[in-house]
Parts: C-alpha cells; structure tokens; sequence
C-alpha cells in the first residue's frame, strides 16, 4: 500500500534535520576556541554580515514548517479531535517555552549568588527536562512519579536563582525566551495558521507572505504607530523568525498538493529551486536598506537564509527521496529523530567538564586543529544520543 501525501514520511525531511542540528552543535562550540575563520562565526549587530552561524537556526526553523503539516496530519489519521490537536500544540509550546526561559538564565546565572554553583543548577535543570519530557512506556507506572519529581526539580531551582550583575542578583526572567523558546513562538503561530489553514496553498503562502512583509514593514517603519502594544503583543522577531517556520510549511504544503506525491518529482525540486532564487532576490534586494544582520533579524537576513533553506532542501530531497542515498546519514540519524535529547547533552557534557576544571590544551582548540575538534565533539554527542536512546531514554514533547 502506498502511504498518501498527508502521512507519507519524507526521509528528506529527517536527514535535513539531522545535518542541520550536527551543524548547530558544530556551531555552538565555537566558544570553546580560538582564532575561529570570521565568515563561520557569528557576525555582530553592528555588521552588514552574515556568518555560517547565522544560516544553522533558519534552516533550523525551516525544518521545524517542514514537519507541521506532517505531524498534524498524522495526529488527525489517528482519529485526534481538533481540541486534542490545538491542546498538544499549546502544550509543546509550553514545554519550548518552559526550557527555553530556564537555559536563557543560565547564561547570567551566578555561582557565588546561589547556594550551587550554575553547573551544578545546569546539569540538575537538564535532569529535570529529561524526568517530564522522556518518551516512557505505556505501562510505566513511574511516568507520573517522574514527571513530578522533574517539575519539583525546576520549581527548587527557579528558587535558588540568581542572576545578572554580580552587584545585585535578580531573580530569572523570559529575557528572549532562549533559542527553545524562539522556536516555541514560532512554532505556535505556524501550527495554529496551518491548522486553520489546512493545504490551502493559496492561503498557506499569504500566510508567509504576511509575515516576510510584517517584518519589512517593521524596518521601513510602517508599525512605528503601534509601539504602545509592542511591549504586550507582537509577532516574536518582527516576523522573521515564524517567516522561516512558514517558508518550510509552504514547501510541505506544495509537496502534499495534488498528484505531488510521486507525480511531481523532478518539478518539485524546480519548484523549490525558484523559491529558493526568489527568496535570494528580495533578501540582497533589501540589503542596500539595512544590511544583514541575524541580530537585529532584518529582511536581507530573512530573504537570503529563506533561499538558503529551500535550496538546501531541493538539494537534500533530490539526493534522499529521488536518488534514494540515504546510508551515508546513517550516522547521523539520531539527531533527526531526537533532536531536543541532542541538543541538550552539550549543556551536561560543559558543566561536567567545568566541574572537573577540565580544558584541552590550546593547541587542540585553536584554528583548523580546533575545528576539527569541534566536529569531533559534535558527532560524539550524536553518537551518544543514540546510545542513550538505545536504553529508553530520549525526549519528545
């Protein structure tokens, strides 16, 4: 039996995911190195620049519109009612939120403030993720145990908490919400457009349009009027961040449409190939007016890491799905199918080694040494991601 277009699982999609979280932890250990190349790393707010850092959480957020339509279909051929599906995503949003403000504030948390120092309070916060968020049996009676005891875990932290200046700790606060939390923003508007919308393509990209240009209108300051309510309500990243979530779901969208399934290939990737140059010619289009900038998430940054996406995913989709290469990501499989355990490991793996007062020498950290170094690590943590799942311990939410 041929699987149909809304339930089908496209190989592509978890592949993608897979290369793209193995290149955000790449990324995210560049702050254990020295003489990183500038055009890898992050570029400043102030720089009209753009880093290979600053494409990985796009592509990141592509892939997470990628996979709504999927998931949401598969939760209705389950027999799922709309409230059941609105209640789970509501519920994943607040579990990104949730994880996202506590590791926002680890970044300003103070040892000396705290009665454990921030490692301890890391390394004790990811334990608590794992208690609610685990994937248990069925009939694990210790599910609800667990999960109360990781929710006692975080209240006991949250009240320990100190952060800030060193001159006057504060207690935590949603700052940016983290990059969990940006994730959660954005995902719950797309979910939400996508469930109301359903396959409607015409409808599905005035969705994504509305938000590429809610987040141009915000520079040419068309929505200056509504600075009062900005602080209370508005769009998270003027637009862009839930843009790229969008720009996956259309391309979802335009994969599940009539006769797609099998019908369209080699189009679909031409399609997905102009997407891709349209995206590329309004985001340097745009440049010449405010630069591009991850930080201060202007349209350039929006249009160019769009194009990026759904040229990278034409690319992988051709190489999965129609040329069926799909053994050489076997390796990296776990970090496609649980990702947020992936994610999380790095933060246990720092804190411990902080404890330990542990380093490697500067030779083994610095320029093209120390890169490889960083790949190194990065695949290590896919590999035990999938030892750990190996023995039932993985996250979903």
């Amino acid at each position: 039996m041929t699987s149909s277009p809304a339930t089908a699982r496209v190989d592509s999609i978890d592949i993608f995911r897979a290369l793209t979280m193995f290149l955000m932890i790449f990324v995210n250990d560049f702050w254990t190195l020295k003489g990183v190349p500038q055009w890898m790393e992050h570029s400043k707010g102030s720089e009209d620049a753009m880093g290979l850092s600053d494409v990985v959480f796009p592509c990141f957020l592509f892939i997470v519109g990628l996979s709504i339509p999927f998931a949401i279909s598969n939760r209705k051929k389950k027999g799922d009612s709309n409230g059941i599906i609105l209640f789970h995503i509501a519920e994943r949003t607040f579990a990104l939120l949730l994880m996202g403000i506590y590791l926002v504030n680890l970044e300003s948390a103070l040892s000396s403030a705290m009665p454990v120092s921030k490692h301890v309070w890391s390394i004790a916060m990811v334990i608590a993720f794992f208690l609610i968020w685990n994937v248990y049996g069925k009939n694990d009676v210790r599910t609800t145990s667990y999960k109360i005891l990781g929710y006692i875990i975080l209240a006991a932290l949250a009240v320990i908490y100190k952060g800030g200046d060193p001159a006057n700790p504060e207690w935590m606060g949603t700052h940016w919400y983290g990059i969990l939390g940006l994730i959660g923003w954005s995902y719950l508007i797309c979910a939400v457009l996508y469930f109301l919308m359903k396959d409607n393509l015409p409808l599905i990209v005035a969705g994504w349009l509305f938000l590429v240009l809610f987040n141009l209108a915000e520079f040419a300051g068309v929505l200056d009027s509504l600075d009062p309510v900005r602080k209370y309500v508005w769009i998270v990243g003027s637009g862009s961040m839930p843009a790229f979530v969008m720009a996956g779901v259309t391309a979802s969208v335009i994969y599940r449409g009539p006769g797609s399934r099998g019908g369209l290939g080699q189009t679909y990737i031409w399609i997905l190939i102009a997407l891709g140059i349209a995206a590329l010619v309004y985001g340097f289009g745009t440049r010449p007016f405010w630069g591009i900038s991850k930080i201060r998430a202007t349209p350039a940054w929006v249009g160019i890491c769009s194009g990026i996406s759904f040229l990278a995913f034409a690319c992988m989709f051709w190489l999965v799905d129609l040329k069926k290469a799909r053994t050489w990501a076997n390796i990296l499989k776990p970090a496609g199918t649980a990702t947020l355990t992936c994610y999380l490991i790095p933060y246990i793996w720092y804190a411990v080694l902080a404890l330990l007062s542990f380093s490697l020498p500067l030779f083994l950290r610095t320029g093209i040494v120390g890169l490889i170094k960083s790949l190194c690590f990065s695949l290590l943590v896919i590999i035990i991601t999938g030892l750990i799942n190996g023995i039932g311990i993985r996250l979903k939410i």
